[in-house]
């Protein structure tokens, strides 16, 4: 996933894996937090919204809003996908 963040944010030195390590985890955290627990890091939903989430925050303030908006979107589409979340499934 590192490698797939880079290079949408046009990336190349490892100067900053370890802040970009901690966005691609919050992310995946935020998207957890929001229902979207069943998450496969190879799946291209999981890391459009986990790229968009780095991009909002890493990067050019001036796309920010843009970017937070699209990356809601992307969250509250994985909400409610079939697949995505384990709500409404029972222990018994």
């Amino acid at each position: 996933m590192l490698n797939k963040v880079k290079l949408a944010l046009r990336i190349k030195t490892d100067a900053f894996d370890s802040e970009i390590e901690g966005l691609i985890a919050a992310a995946l955290s935020d998207l957890a937090l929001a229902g979207a627990s069943q998450q496969q890091e190879d799946d291209p939903l999981i890391v459009r919204a986990v790229i968009t989430y780095c991009k909002t925050n890493f990067g050019a303030p001036d796309e920010y809003d843009r970017l937070k908006k699209s990356y809601d979107e992307q969250k509250a589409q994985l909400m409610m996908a079939t697949g995505y979340t384990d709500w409404g499934e029972s222990d018994g």
